[in-house]
């Protein structure tokens, strides 16, 4: 039979995803007119003039929400059994615009994407790029390798100055040996510029300080440059060396006092382990970790908050259970603080336990409350690292996998090709206004190419591939 024209607008549109039939008015879809389903001509490519339907191999259990979408005049729910990322892919396919997928993340407790602005000068941007975009080109790269091998020998300068071998005698930031402290050997005394601990954590405050300079000139914006926490970790790991080369430089000269300069140094020596964080910046693990953190502020402090009422509750229930005994290590409610967050925890030390039968009782009480306690927010935090991880695997995956459409036809051109002396191979064959079919690709039963229809038939380039 003859192929039939695609349906008026003012009737009932047919659309089949999959094998699964739905029935529409084409009004309701036409409350969306932007989108796939609203746009009769975008539509029109998956029209299929031999069953009189339009096709989509898509998702079936989305295409309900989907919709319901235009039947609800915008409300989009997910359903339970379709997995987030599914279903973001799958209205990206319909192409419900950019103001239904905020307001889909917004509903599912996703953070909004921050935007990445950069600076107007051709010069700064090239920069900003170098150093803060490691995929951005090969030199960014290098500098992202060159920057984590400093933080990485810098953190382990930070571990083996600590150790008893290389530990210098002269500084009093770090405690001294039993064995050493009694010695009556004297050291002998050496410069500062002599040590190569002192040597190696010079060049990398210098890289440090470079980096830190550069990014801050090239950044779009300065006010927004001191708000990112990044820039204040890399900010707070620079710090420490300054102020305990003052220190140093004070005490030498007699300023200050001994036990002000032993505490501000040790404080100063403990903050360079946070160093570590300045890997977030070229680790996509833990900016994932970050950004999880970060969206579930909510359920870690329901998780502080229902900790700190069982802590409570269980300290005094086991400090009045143990009161009549004599070898109790539960003096008071504020000494049961421990064992209580050790236990609701699942740590158990073993350091504080209780002995009589009612102490038992809430000790194993305390810890079924601890593990149901632990365990509720975990599903939500596991949700929001699996949409960060996705989000940030999104454009890998998109360059792995291509989705089979419609029709694979290439658009028609506005003249045919002209005729070869040879003739074409079996694997070529023309679907109409002179686009290739590609190999592998064959007509629906019943259904033959418009050149060989005549000048009179309409071109319908539906195919299915096969």
């Amino acid at each position: 039979p003859p192929p039939r024209s695609p349906p008026p607008l003012f009737l009932r549109v047919v659309i089949n995803v999959a094998g699964l039939r739905f029935e529409t008015q084409a009004k309701t879809l036409r409350r969306f007119p932007d989108t796939l389903l609203g746009d009769p001509k975008r539509r029109l490519h998956y029209y299929d003039p031999l069953r009189g339907e339009f096709f989509f191999d898509r998702n079936r259990p989305c295409f309900d929400s989907i919709l319901y979408y235009y039947q609800s005049g915008g409300r989009l729910r997910r359903p339970a059994n379709v997995p987030i990322d599914i279903f973001l892919e799958e209205l990206k396919f319909y192409q419900l615009g950019e103001e239904a997928l905020s307001k889909f993340r917004e509903d599912e407790g996703f953070i909004k994407e921050e935007q990445r602005p950069l600076p107007g000068h051709e010069f700064l941007k090239q920069v900003w790029l170098l150093f803060e975009y490691p995929e951005s080109s090969q030199a960014a790269r290098i500098i992202a390798i060159i920057s984590v091998l400093v933080i990485l020998i810098s953190i382990v300068i930070f571990c083996l100055e600590t150790l008893p071998e290389f530990r210098d005698e002269r500084d009093i930031s770090l405690p001294v040996p039993h064995h050493r402290a009694n010695s009556s050997h004297p050291h002998t005394p050496k410069s500062q510029l002599e040590d190569p601990f002192f040597i190696v954590e010079t060049i990398c405050i210098c890289w440090f300080s470079f980096e830190l300079g550069v990014r801050f000139v090239a950044s779009p914006s300065k006010p927004a440059f001191f708000k990112n926490i990044m820039n204040m970790i890399d900010f707070v790991a620079i710090i420490p060396y300054f102020v305990a080369l003052g220190t140093e430089f004070a005490r030498q000269r007699g300023v200050g006092q001994p036990a002000m300069s032993l505490a501000i140094l040790r404080v100063i020596r403990l903050v360079r382990v946070f160093r570590i964080f300045k890997l977030s910046r070229h680790s996509k693990g833990l900016q994932i970790l970050g950004q999880t953190l970060k969206a579930s502020m909510r359920e870690l402090g329901l998780l502080i908050f229902f900790l700190f009422i069982g802590v409570i509750l269980f300290s005094s229930a086991v400090y009045f259970a143990e009161a009549d005994h004599d070898e109790t290590n539960f003096t008071s409610i504020p000494e049961a603080f421990w064992w209580a967050v050790v236990t609701m925890t699942t740590v158990g030390y073993g350091d504080m336990s209780p002995v009589t039968v009612g102490g038992k009782i809430v000790g194993s009480l305390c810890a079924i409350a601890g593990v149901l306690t632990i365990s509720l927010p975990v599903p939500v935090i596991v949700s929001n690292f699996s949409y960060f991880y996705h989000r940030e695997t999104e454009g890998e995956e998109q360059g792995q996998y291509t989705h089979v459409t419609t029709c694979p036809c290439r658009p028609p051109t506005p003249t045919p090709p002209a005729r070869r002396e040879k003739p074409h191979s079996k694997e070529e064959t023309y679907c109409g206004d002179g686009a290739l079919m590609p190999p592998g690709c064959q007509l629906l039963d019943g259904m033959l190419p418009s050149v060989f229809l005549g000048p009179q038939q309409p071109n319908q380039r539906l195919v299915t591939q096969v």
